[in-house]
């Protein structure tokens, strides 16, 4: 073989060699990068507590955060991961006619959240920035976070048989973007932030409105991240159960009556 030949397959095989180490370079960057974001996503952002501010002011009961949670987190049909329920609010024996409120619902992701201690198995957890989620991976279905929390806001997926729940849409929030329920609110009566910075919008409109800030449930020490505004304080413990889609209270909280 003359020498022009041998440099020739001897490049060839460099180049070989190469090509054949790329694949493999970049398969182990990619499974770096992944688990990289997984522990991410499993530590939240450090520094940062999330919350929510509803004011209901500004909503009009229309359910698009309904519809946009749907759409992004794709529950089992018959289950939400937030609703808007409607109460009607009367005086038994006044010709006036009555006011609504909505008052959406979803997950308050507490301080002190009463559903991490009953899990069995660790599936619950609270991230860094406060963000109460599941690993459906360790989820075995008991119930026993479903039945903890005081908000009604948990619930065993039909299809996956664990637990489900609002979670701030936490994977939006990782890559900078803002959960369904917020992003589609017409009247943007929802606002999310940090409220560790003061200079957050969430945290300059409690600020703004500390006198009128309500929370629900406030009895049950949870130390709830969902804030209300424009509630009265009537309306803090009518959460029990799924509600139905019309309720009749009179303005002290009396349930006149219910039904769709």
């Amino acid at each position: 073989m003359d020498k022009s030949k041998r440099q020739f397959l001897g490049k060839m095989a460099s180049v070989s060699v190469g090509a054949a180490l790329i694949p493999v370079v970049q398969v182990y960057a990619q499974d770096d990068k992944h688990s990289t974001q997984m522990h991410i996503a499993c530590e939240g952002q450090v520094g940062k507590r999330y919350g929510m501010v509803i004011d209901l002011r500004r909503c009009v009961g229309c359910q698009a955060c309904t519809v946009a949670c749907t759409i992004e987190n794709q529950p089992p049909l018959g289950q939400f991961r937030t609703t808007v329920q409607q109460y009607e609010v009367s005086q038994q024996e006044d010709t006036t006619p009555p006011t609504f409120l909505m008052l959406p619902r979803l997950c308050n992701h507490c301080e002190n959240p009463p559903c991490i201690p009953v899990c069995p198995t660790g599936a619950t957890f609270q991230r860094k920035d406060g963000i109460v989620v599941v690993n459906n991976e360790w989820c075995v279905g008991c119930g026993y976070c479903v039945q903890a929390c005081p908000y009604d806001a948990r619930f065993i997926n039909h299809d996956t048989n664990t637990a489900d729940k609002c979670t701030f849409c936490a994977h939006r929030l990782d890559a900078g973007l803002l959960p369904a329920c917020v992003e589609t609110c017409v009247g943007e009566a929802r606002v999310i932030g940090d409220l560790n910075d003061p200079n957050s919008q969430i945290s300059q409109l409690l600020a703004a409105n500390k006198t009128d800030i309500k929370v629900l449930k406030p009895t049950a020490n949870t130390s709830p991240r969902v804030f209300y505004i424009g509630m009265s304080s009537a309306f803090e413990h009518k959460i029990s159960g799924q509600a139905p889609v019309r309720t009749l209270l009179t303005d002290t909280g009396e349930e006149i009556h219910h039904g769709h």
